[in-house]
């Protein structure tokens, strides 16, 4: 995650106007404004192949879709994010003193890492997400190796991961479907 924008404490308000005119995407923690990193060519193709893998899955549903461009924030840790890829099932919950563009009740999100994200979407960003009442998995997939790491509530909001790799498949079960690694992956050069 890079250096905070300025040493200044934002207001999400001040966030959502500067976000609003500016050329690069930032993530809000709390006050601080973090600008996001740019994506590689492989971190796209990820995060598209495993939204229409999701999209595929959700064929009949009153579900929606969504991609790196759509914000997710969440309330109980005053965090807003762009995850590579949202889920929203029924009706979509907007922050009302917010742009439309930003959701309140995700039921999936997907991280694809970088070398510049990867411990932070695992760990800090994991925990911030987990946060949110309707999210049901919160799916990270490696840019490093055919590997896929899912988070899914459970009773008592408990988490459970399970990891999937090469020749592999990992269950979603909110969509109740199953996704093979090697789907996401593709021609990819990755090992």
């Amino acid at each position: 995650m890079a250096e905070p924008h300025r040493h200044h404490r934002y207001t999400y308000a001040s966030y959502v106007a500067l976000e609003k005119y500016s050329d690069t995407k930032h993530e809000f923690l709390d006050g601080q404004i973090y600008a996001m990193a740019g994506g590689s060519r492989d971190h796209a193709a990820l995060a598209m192949t495993i939204g229409r893998e999701l999209l595929n899955a959700m064929q009949g549903r009153d579900c929606t879709v969504q991609s790196s461009d759509f914000r997710i924030y969440m309330e109980a840790v005053n965090v807003a994010a762009f995850p590579d890829v949202s889920v929203i099932c029924g009706p979509m919950q907007l922050y009302e003193p917010g742009p439309e563009e930003t959701a309140l009740n995700p039921m999936i999100l997907v991280e694809v890492t970088s070398d510049s994200s990867e411990a932070y979407d695992y760990d800090a960003k994991r925990g911030y997400y987990q946060t949110i009442p309707t999210l049901r998995e919160y799916i990270v997939v490696s840019h490093r190796e055919r590997r896929v790491t899912i988070y899914v509530r459970g009773e008592h909001d408990a988490w459970v991961s399970h990891v999937a790799t090469r020749g592999g498949r990992f269950a979603v079960p909110s969509l109740q479907t199953e996704i093979a690694v090697d789907d996401i992956y593709g021609n990819l050069d990755i090992p």
